[in-house]
């Protein structure tokens, strides 16, 4: 008797717990949401009214379908898109073969090289951003997306380099012996043996330098002046003035700057799962 009543105050335990984590979680979000969807005199009342008496979805037909100046964030959202995409596959492509031969190849000052790949991605950015400054005003790039996908990119790579060298160290080395064995080159044993076994290491990694682009707010700051070559966090830092502050219009623009890594996420989830659950060796 006395180990069952041990179990269910566990499992209450356990419930209150989770539950706690769960309103914790999803509070922010979904008063994120009710912001959007509420009158501003709502959202300045008080006390706070944290049901909308008149909700709306004014803000998100107006972003998306509309023709006025709420428009231009439809076209930000998709200069965000753009450049993510581009710094997703550019990182990526170049970050997996430089892992793979980080990881398998023996040559001269491989750590040392390592180190300052990892060295340059701690860089923090206010310490580059004026030499980036002077570099793409003299090559007449600023205020462009092909600027953003650059210095994207020549950050993100050494990231992406670091966490797939890490994957490639846990893949045993039999399986590269026996495709050598077979008859197959360096890179017909990656792309034909590593790569379908590392591909929950590289949906996670696709994943992360997505999201770090899509979220970049300083460099983009920066580099951007124009709904031309803007992105969305720079766009709701906007929706802030020196002398108002349009709370309905940032909540809108966060829930839907939320939506393209909520939706990957959910796509290739069941890669990241796998990616945890199982080991190189199949069968």
């Amino acid at each position: 008797m006395g180990l069952r009543r041990r179990r269910i105050v566990r499992s209450i335990i356990i419930g209150v717990f989770s539950v706690l984590l769960a309103f914790l979680l999803l509070a922010p979000p979904a008063w994120l949401f009710i912001s959007s969807i509420a009158d501003l005199k709502d959202l300045l009342r008080i006390p706070l009214r944290w049901i909308p008496e008149n909700p709306s979805f004014s803000r998100y037909a107006g972003i998306l379908f509309g023709q006025g100046p709420e428009s231009e964030f439809r076209k930000i959202m998709v200069n965000s898109l753009y450049v993510a995409t581009f710094v997703t596959v550019i990182c990526v492509a170049l970050g997996v073969l430089a892992a793979y031969a980080f990881s398998r190849l023996r040559f001269p000052g491989k750590d040392r090289v390592l180190f300052v790949l990892l060295f340059s991605y701690m860089l923090p950015p206010i310490a580059v951003i004026i030499p980036l400054y002077q570099m793409f005003s003299n090559l007449k790039m600023l205020d462009t997306k092909e600027a953003l996908i650059l210095v994207y990119s020549a950050i993100l790579v050494p990231f992406v380099i670091w966490m797939m060298r890490t994957y490639f160290d846990t893949i045993p080395r039999d399986l590269e012996d026996a495709a050598k064995i077979d008859g197959c080159t360096h890179l017909q044993t990656l792309f034909r043996v590593i790569l379908p076994l590392s591909l929950p290491g590289i949906v996670a990694t696709l994943l992360f330098a997505f999201l770090m682009s899509w979220e970049e707010f300083f460099i983009a700051l920066i580099l951007t002046s124009t709904p031309q070559a803007k992105t969305i966090p720079v766009a709701i830092a906007e929706f802030s003035g020196r002398h108002s502050i349009d709370f309905g219009m940032m909540a809108t623009g966060g829930i839907l700057a939320s939506l393209p890594p909520v939706f990957i996420a959910l796509f290739f989830q069941k890669y990241i799962i796998g990616g945890l659950l199982s080991g190189a060796v199949k069968g």
